[in-house]
């Protein structure tokens, strides 16, 4: 995978930076990848991570930032709010373990970083993806991919890791029928299938460079703060990004904790604030910022 990272696939957005910006960018997002656990098949890959977490505690040492777990078919897999992730074979079913050294702030943006990247991988294959927030990967309103983050510390040492799990139907040729209407593949839109390693090598690597511009807009605000103390994060580099990508702002969209069973108020989502935050207009014209929990389309 290293020696991906001087690809095409893996250079998306360096131009913007100069060169020594784009490497440091790579550098931050380096560890993404430095183990790499595949399965052929595995009950979910955020369960292992754990495993892996607790298992190296007990050995007294720590497992590496950017461990990797990824599988090919998941026995119970599960999305947002414990429900049932349809995860068969034909998809890409992975997880991150991000060690936590971000400011809070910053660790907010990691969801967004995923799904710039894991939008950013599939439009690499000619599909016109688009970002719903803050973790769908959608096409023409049909679900291809999301993203599930939480946060896991050791048993006993306490030491924090940010969970980033992601799927995508690549290949996948059948959903049950609740998911017939709402679900759509890789494979179903370009109607061949996709080489999974490939695919995954392009994930990864993007996710070396989002994850790394979440660390690079740090240090900048960091820096910025030491000469000016009312200098805080006005604008960020990855949010600029997942914009380029989603269609969510401007829409009309029904929010709620869990949105499904417990719808709170209808809003018009009006902007994307610099942590990542849905900034909406009430039918009032106040505004309201949520930083949790998730939104349906209504337009």
């Amino acid at each position: 995978m290293k020696e991906f990272l001087n690809s095409k696939e893996s250079q998306t957005g360096s131009s913007q930076f100069p060169d020594h910006t784009a490497e440091k960018i790579l550098r931050y997002g380096s560890p993404v990848g430095s183990v790499i656990e595949c399965h052929d098949r595995i009950p979910r890959c955020m369960e292992r991570l754990k495993e892996l977490i607790d298992t190296a505690e007990e050995n007294e040492t720590t497992l590496p930032s950017g461990s990797v777990v990824l599988a090919y078919e998941l026995e119970n897999g599960s999305g947002r709010f414990e429900r049932t992730w349809h995860a068969p074979r034909g998809g890409l079913w992975l997880a991150v373990a991000w060690a936590d050294t971000l400011l809070p702030e910053y660790t907010r943006l990691l969801p967004l970083a995923a799904g710039t990247a894991s939008c950013e991988a599939v439009r690499n294959y000619g599909i016109d993806a688009a970002i719903k927030w803050v973790n769908d990967i959608h096409v023409c309103g049909r679900k291809l991919g999301g993203i599930l983050c939480e946060t896991y510390s050791a048993k006993n040492s306490g030491d924090r890791y940010h969970l980033i799990g992601i799927g995508i139907n690549c290949n996948v040729e059948k959903f049950p029928g609740e998911l017939q209407e709402s679900a759509v593949s890789m494979h179903g839109i370009l109607g061949h299938a996709v080489d999974l390693e490939r695919f995954s090598q392009v994930l990864l690597s993007r996710l070396v460079w989002n994850f790394g511009l979440v660390h690079l807009q740090e240090e900048e605000d960091l820096e910025n703060l030491q000469g000016d103390s009312s200098i805080g994060m006005k604008q960020s580099l990855i949010v600029d990004a997942w914009l380029k990508l989603s269609d969510t702002v401007g829409r009309n969209v029904c929010y709620g904790y869990d949105v499904v069973l417990n719808p709170m108020y209808s809003a018009k989502v009006i902007d994307i604030d610099p942590s990542g935050g849905l900034v909406m207009q009430l039918d009032d014209g106040s505004t309201v910022t949520e930083y949790s929990g998730e939104i349906v389309y209504l337009d």
